[in-house]
């Protein structure tokens, strides 16, 4: 756990201090946020046996750990 926690606070496009207001800058809630929230549903269409709300899920914790922090790096 503290590995993870020494990676995010070197990511260059994290600011725990600061909000998305900051240019080029996003909350590490943020990321956590929709991170939670494609596990959560993930686990839910497993629940309820709904192909489309896990690959919503998994659509989310990709775009959380891979697309959006790609796309900031390439628009800084």
């Amino acid at each position: 756990m503290s590995a993870l926690a020494t990676l995010l606070a070197q990511a260059p496009f994290l600011d725990p201090g600061g909000g998305s207001d900051q240019a080029g800058r996003v909350s590490v809630r943020t990321f956590a946020t929709i991170l939670a929230a494609g596990f959560l549903i993930a686990i839910a269409g497993h629940i309820v046996r709904s192909r489309v709300l896990v690959a919503f899920g998994i659509a989310l914790v990709f775009g959380a750990t891979v697309f959006v922090p790609a796309v900031l790096a390439l628009l800084n």
